[in-house]
């Protein structure tokens, strides 16, 4: 028997640092965004289906079909371009904002994504109340991007997860925290339906739902500057009695990860061999390349579905939309008890790959759905689609120093924004090419691309069996 594992969020719970939890944080900014992707994905359609009916009606009033396909491009098209801005609006302003949480406040990534975050969901709002036209959310989002976007947002939450937590348990700390997110994402889901339909005239379509959403937004950001507090660095705590530590998933023994522990000799263990730190890199680029795959073929699933639930064989409306959303959130619990138990008894190598796996099966049946059931049994199947991306944080964190974790999640949370930014031109593109001919292409690509992510992984598992040591990387 190993040394007893204590894990973060037990510690909390003894000393009363309520200060210190970033559920709340999460929840109320998950909220907010799942009111308002399902809003504007409404208030969208409404425009465009208000539009193409003025338009065409007259001259065509029995041609529903081509009226119904002139729609979907509409839409299409309008997230082409919406994504592109929401993909490279941040890469800047992140990288900085990474920087700066890393070497003078943890929060300032977070703190100011989230003043952007909170002018974006007015920007929906004031298009609902005044009835502005739907480009001017490119406005709106382009805000968003310049104060950091959800990179930032996202990195200096990882980066807040990892101080406190020992890395024996970094990765269920980390899929706790998408845990809550998913909870959070589905009760937004399941009552955006409903409060979209709470209108006042044509004037207040979608108006009680956009102000629940800058409502959540404003109480987050109001959390985030007067609340929150962040935690103590473990490796800072422990730096009096270093401990080496055998990691899941990596080879060999390492140090606790700590930037400031300079007596190296002191701890027993496997030396440091010179010129022996390019192992460590080729794992780290192994785990960013199976992460950009794994992400493309997920991001490429969610942005087509939206649109391919809204059309025929399925044709669902706003309280069907709303219930298909929050069935997506799902995965956040169902992956949260994947990792409970698969911590237990396989690498974070294994996981990976039994996530990816997982999705790429969904993904397959997806692309043959033609009834509402056979959706909710494909989502299922997607039950262990979150492990990933997060066991894939979880392992990267286990190599780099905890003062470089705000650049490094950030870096490769731009990876993966311009993973998004590709797959949304790519997968909009070819989803109105093939909708006519075969609507679950896209979906057939992200399975093929979800099988693929497994060949860098698994390259990193033969390096493991060569017997390659794995040493202390540090950016």
């Amino acid at each position: 028997m190993g040394p007893r594992v204590t894990c973060p969020w037990r510690d909390r719970f003894s000393g009363f640092q309520v200060r210190t939890w970033m559920e709340p944080l999460v929840a109320l900014t998950q909220v907010a965004g799942s009111l308002y992707d399902a809003g504007l994905l409404l208030v969208v359609k409404a425009s465009f289906a208000e539009a193409g009916g003025s338009s065409n009606h007259s001259a065509n009033p029995s041609l529903e079909e081509p009226q119904e396909d002139q729609e979907q491009k509409a839409i299409s098209n309008f997230y082409i371009i919406y994504n592109l801005v929401v993909g490279l609006t941040p890469l800047l302003s992140a990288y900085v904002l990474g920087w700066l949480s890393d070497r003078y406040h943890r929060k300032i990534s977070i703190c100011i994504a989230l003043v952007g975050f909170l002018l974006s969901r007015i920007g929906l709002l004031l298009k609902v109340v005044l009835d502005w036209p739907v480009e001017v959310m490119y406005g709106a989002v382009a805000l968003n991007g310049l104060c950091g976007g959800f990179s930032a947002y996202w990195s200096g939450v990882m980066a807040l997860g990892s101080l406190g937590c020992t890395e024996g348990c970094r990765s269920l700390r980390l899929i706790l925290i998408d845990l809550i997110l998913g909870l959070a994402g589905f009760c937004g889901s399941m009552v955006s339906g409903h409060l979209f339909r709470q209108t006042v005239g044509h004037s207040g379509q979608g108006l009680l739902l956009t102000a629940c959403s800058v409502g959540c937004a404003a109480f987050a950001l109001f959390y985030s500057l007067f609340v929150l507090k962040v935690p103590e660095s473990v490796a800072k705590l422990n730096k009096v009695q270093p401990t080496v530590e055998t990691m899941p998933g990596m080879v060999g023994t390492y140090r606790t990860l700590d930037p400031d522990q300079l007596d190296k000799q002191s701890v027993p263990g496997p030396p440091l061999i010179p010129g022996k730190g390019k192992p460590s890199r080729t794992i780290i680029t192994l785990l960013f390349v199976g992460a950009v795959i794994y992400d493309l073929a997920v991001v490429g699933t969610m942005d087509v579905m939206s649109l391919f639930v809204l059309r025929e064989p399925l044709k669902w409306n706003q309280m069907q939309l709303g219930y298909g959303m929050a069935s997506g959130y799902m995965i956040f619990i169902t992956s949260f008890l994947g990792v409970l138990v698969f911590s237990r008894y396989f690498q974070d190598t294994t996981m990976i790959m039994i996530g990816m796996v997982s999705f790429g099966s969904g993904a397959l049946l997806l692309a043959f759905v033609k009834e509402t059931y056979m959706f909710y049994i494909a989502r299922a199947m997607m039950l262990f689609a979150l492990i990933p991306i997060t066991t894939i944080r979880s392992a990267m964190s286990k190599l780099i120093k905890d003062s470089s974790y705000g650049k490094v999640f950030v870096i490769l949370q731009l990876a993966l924004a311009l993973t998004g930014v590709v797959t949304s031109t790519m997968y909009n593109r070819i989803y109105q090419l093939t909708m006519d001919k075969f609507i679950g292409t896209c979906f057939a690509l992200s399975s093929f691309l979800s099988f693929l992510a497994i060949v860098p992984i698994g390259s990193h598992i033969l390096k493991s069996q060569k017997g390659e040591p794995t040493v202390q990387f540090s950016w």
